[in-house]
């Protein structure tokens, strides 16, 4: 017997409003119904209880290292370590000694990402001579386990610098001609790599050429940190590459003044290069300002427990929470903003098109037992039942037989 097209989600509550029953015909939301009517009305339909609980859309995970974590493995004692390069030192050392290939520990950790209610999610490996591709080989393997689940795009991020390591460089192009990666990585020109000029070269002369994105990390503040920004607005304009260029972290732009706060804004919404943050207690980026001013904002997990930090779930809900409380929310409309940044912003930075849970918008969401999304925000509750194109992908925060490769 042929699978059904068309699938009746009775009694859910989109966005916490009142019930309905939402029908899906290939993959894409085509009416809201009065509630119990809809099954009726569609016979040979799949029917799917959604007994009252708010539907809510999908997320997007703007900046996560699958290939770094020890999710699932033996717990991991860190030791002290001293900066952004003793922390690279130690990613190389857990490598070496992690029991479990990369790809299959990328793959853990990403099935339990989408089995949350992750849609997309843009993955950043490293790129060193200590790993050569093999970070990059193991995200595309469990991409390939989670295709037609969670949407991935690969960075190649040089953690370990480009000068200071040499041999680096040519990785990241071996790794954009092979296709492994949709994005070039880069770290803190100035302060880590001691070369702004050179690193900023390479990475936009490989987007250039090879047609992929640039995805920066910049964790410099003050004076260093807006230089950066200056070279990367004038890069992206002189290339065109407009909608290809996202600066990570971006503490640059926390706590400036509002005029200046503004201006720059105004240039990145100018030149179409997005942010991302990962909301850590006290610099998480204006994310209401920047998108009063046209910047796209995503919002990431960042490492999940890696050698940096025993910390993070890949949870995109908790994550939104966490934003919420970084930003010291209070009213609901402050409380939502993380949640939106996660699903609707998350969408426009990684090019999906938005889930808003309308007629017409693809059926990629999520049902939760609650009351309205401020409270969701604030409790982050199980995940009950996750749809990915109109098909159940997941139930009670488990991916279901038959929709991953095990």
């Amino acid at each position: 017997m042929a699978t059904p097209t068309t699938t009746v989600f009775t009694g859910i509550r989109p966005w916490g409003g009142e019930p309905v029953d939402l029908v899906v015909a290939d993959g894409v939301i085509t009416q809201h119904a009065p509630s119990g009517t809809a099954a009726a009305a569609a016979p040979g339909a799949e029917v799917v209880d959604g007994s009252g609980r708010i539907a809510l859309p999908t997320m997007v995970d703007a900046h996560i290292h699958p290939d770094k974590t020890a999710w699932g493995e033996p717990w991991v004692s860190r030791k002290r370590a001293l900066g952004i390069a003793e922390l690279g030192q130690a990613d190389a050392e857990l490598f070496r000694t992690l029991p479990t290939p990369v790809g299959e520990r990328a793959y853990r950790l990403m099935a339990h990402a989408a089995a949350q209610g992750t849609r997309a999610m843009r993955a950043h490996a490293d790129v060193a001579p200590a790993f050569g591709l093999a970070g990059l080989q193991g995200v595309a393997e469990a991409r390939e386990r989670l295709a037609g689940i969670v949407d991935v795009q690969t960075v190649a991020f040089p953690q370990h610098g480009v000068n200071v390591a040499p041999g680096t460089a040519e990785l990241m192009e071996e790794a954009v001609r092979g296709g492994l990666a949709d994005f070039v990585g880069g770290i803190d020109p100035i302060a880590f790599d001691r070369d702004l000029t050179g690193q900023l070269d390479l990475l936009f002369g490989l987007a250039d050429r090879f047609g992929v994105g640039v995805d920066l990390h910049l964790h410099d503040r003050g004076p260093e940190g807006l230089d950066v920004f200056d070279a990367v607005v004038e890069r992206t304009r002189a290339l065109s590459l407009g909608g290809r260029v996202t600066v990570s972290h971006s503490f640059a732009l926390v706590g400036l003044p509002d005029a200046e706060l503004d201006r720059r804004a105004a240039e990145l919404a100018e030149t179409g290069i997005s942010l991302t943050t990962v909301a850590p207690a006290g610099s998480t980026l204006p994310v209401r300002r920047l998108r009063e001013l046209g910047v796209r904002v995503g919002l990431g997990s960042d490492g999940v427990r890696d050698s940096w930090s025993p910390f993070g779930n890949a949870d995109m809900l908790h994550r939104a929470h966490l934003m919420a409380r970084s930003l010291r929310a209070r009213v609901d409309e402050d409380l939502e903003l993380g949640f939106h940044t996660a699903a609707a912003h998350g969408a426009e930075l990684v090019g999906l098109p938005v889930s808003d849970l309308a007629v017409g918008a693809p059926a990629d969401f999520f049902l939760v037992s609650g009351e309205c999304l401020a409270q969701v925000v604030v409790d982050v509750p199980a995940r009950e039942l996750v749809v990915r194109g109109g098909t159940v992908v997941a139930r009670d925060g488990r991916l279901v037989s038959g929709s991953s490769a095990g």
